[in-house]
């Protein structure tokens, strides 16, 4: 609310239109969840103009886009961006490992604890069902955990107890990204957990397996899995020719 706020409060509410609030939720793409919650903030303080304080509002044009989807698919990282991680910042390239190799949603991977990894096995977080569970812990990432600085509780620590915020490490990835070109602006954080299904769907791994670590649904998985599958036939057929 005080992000509204701060953008317009001197402005006339009855003037927001629909087109316009569609616009703002698509610079939050990289975030559907902030998207969602700034929708439904703007559709309560609509309705409460119009019911509580009587204002003449008319039609509400946050109506029904709580259910916001980005218009465009987070897609996975490319090899070449992912060669590029060495020219971020600490932060960014300790998020984008522990979102790869986990398969969490950033915001729950940034706010990993230490404890939460033991030797080959690490709990993750369901953020939609609030719930944990233990899953096990590839190599890939046990090796880059005594490379990192332990600064507190969390892995990516603003302090002894508390972990960095998913804000301040998106808005460093995004202030990175912008370093590499036009060609990474399709690509989120978001987008390398997508890229933990494609890779985990290259080594073989059946729709089950990949929920097992990713916890995602079996619509999504389903759906990033035939992306890998179109890559490994295209090599098979284009080797043909070779």
């Amino acid at each position: 609310m005080d992000a509204i706020l701060e953008k317009n409060a001197s402005k006339d509410m009855r003037r927001t239109t629909r087109q316009a609030v569609r616009t703002a939720l698509e610079t939050m793409s990289g975030t559907p969840r902030k998207a969602s919650r700034y929708a439904q903030t703007i559709s309560l303080l609509w309705n409460y103009a119009e019911r509580e304080l009587d204002w003449p509002m008319g039609p509400n044009p946050a109506k029904g886009l709580a259910a916001y989807k980005p218009a465009r698919e987070m897609a996975p990282w490319p090899e070449w961006m992912l060669e590029k991680l060495t020219t971020a910042p600490e932060n960014v390239r300790i998020a984008a490992t522990l979102i790869r190799y986990t398969g969490q949603r950033p915001s729950a991977a940034i706010a990993m604890r230490h404890d939460q990894i033991s030797g080959e096995w690490m709990t993750v977080r369901d953020e939609k069902g609030g719930k944990e569970f233990d899953v096990y812990c590839p190599a890939r990432l046990r090796e880059h955990l005594p490379t990192w600085p332990r600064r507190g509780e969390h892995i990516l620590a603003k302090n002894s107890c508390e972990p960095v915020g998913y804000g301040g490490v998106e808005k460093a990835f995004r202030k990175w990204r912008e370093t590499l070109g036009e060609r990474a602006s399709p690509f989120t954080l978001h987008g390398l957990r997508k890229l933990a299904v494609v890779e985990l769907a290259e080594a073989g791994c059946g729709d089950a397996e990949i929920q097992a670590v990713t916890g995602q649904s079996a619509e999504i998985v389903a759906y990033y899995r035939k992306m890998a599958n179109r890559k490994r036939l295209s090599r098979s057929a284009q080797s043909r020719l070779d």
